[in-house]
């Protein structure tokens, strides 16, 4: 079985008719316990992803058999859930490997979907019945993350404590299998922040300017946050391109390791210019997810954004 999708909101719904939940930033998987004690977690697209994921396999209800929908997340360091830190997990298939990776990184699996129970198939019955009786389970290992009515209150505290966003769903809809649906929206939050940037790789073939190589600065130095290709088209390639030119420089201006496949060809420069990037995250101290490139600000030094840790323009 695959996963019931969200489909991309553009306002949050309001009414009684809706429930609202923190929208993780994780692995989705199911989970499907036998009444033998047996757990085996499936991927989005159905692969048995059961062997990454050791420390989460006790069966949470002893011999009853369930069917549930969730996502596996893990913290980073300033505590937020965090798909990157998941990466070196998720595809384990090692037993060995794996458990040394649980002691690392530890997994939490937030459930928020019953889909059968003791034999019964649930998937027809509504989502508030099946969200009551998921909460009334009493899940040992595994938590039920709470639902909330107000969903514009939850979308804004979402967004001030640095999470990815939110889900509502429609108290009435039924769970359908593999299909992006309307009856589910997602939210997510996207932010604008600023970096100064160390370094660019060209497009692939070319001498065109590609990519930028970005990082924070701290009072360590500038710690590497991500290399952001995105948004940067013809003219603002040629722009960027020329206003780097002045400050080549034959080494990394950060002061954390660059990885290999972002350090790979690229052209290092004084930490002078400041960008401004568009992330789903809040925090520059975080690496960057899915950024996008919106400017060059003239107006911001290294030193403004020292002083301003977000770094945010008005």
């Amino acid at each position: 079985m695959r996963p019931m999708l969200a489909t991309k909101g553009t306002s949050v719904p309001p009414g009684e008719e809706w429930a609202h939940e923190v929208k993780w930033d994780g692995v989705r998987v199911l989970a499907d316990v036998t009444r033998e004690g047996r757990t085996r977690f499936t991927s989005r697209n159905d692969n048995d992803v059961t062997p990454a994921w050791p420390d989460l396999t006790e069966p949470p209800l002893g011999g009853r058999d369930l069917l549930v929908d969730g996502e596996v997340i893990a913290l980073n360091e300033q505590g937020l859930p965090d798909f990157r830190v998941l990466q070196d997990r998720m595809h384990v298939r090692k037993a060995t490997t794996a458990a040394r990776l649980a002691d690392r990184v530890p997994a939490t699996f937030m459930v928020f979907d019953l889909l059968r129970l003791d034999g019964d198939d649930l998937t027809d019955r509504p989502l508030v019945e099946r969200r009551a009786r998921l909460t009334d389970l009493g899940l040992t290992g595994w938590q039920v993350p709470a639902s909330y009515d107000d969903g514009p209150m939850l979308l804004d505290a979402t967004h001030q404590q640095g999470l990815e966003g939110i889900v509502s769903k429609r108290l009435s809809s039924r769970y359908t299998p593999g299909l992006r649906t309307p009856h589910w929206l997602k939210f997510a939050h996207r932010h604008r922040l600023s970096y100064v940037v160390g370094g660019w790789r060209p497009t692939e073939g070319t001498d065109r300017l590609g990519a930028l190589l970005v990082g924070e600065p701290t009072a360590d130095g500038l710690l590497y946050r991500g290399r952001v290709g995105s948004g940067i088209g013809g003219r603002a390639s040629a722009a960027l391109a020329e206003a780097l030119g002045p400050y080549a420089r034959g080494a990394s201006p950060f002061a954390d390791e660059v990885p290999r496949v972002d350090a790979r060809g690229t052209h290092w420069v004084e930490p002078v210019l400041v960008v401004d990037v568009d992330t789903h995250h809040t925090s520059r101290a975080q690496r960057l997810r899915q950024p996008s490139y919106q400017g060059l600000r003239t107006d911001l030094s290294v030193a403004d954004l020292l002083v301003d840790p977000q770094g945010e323009g008005h």
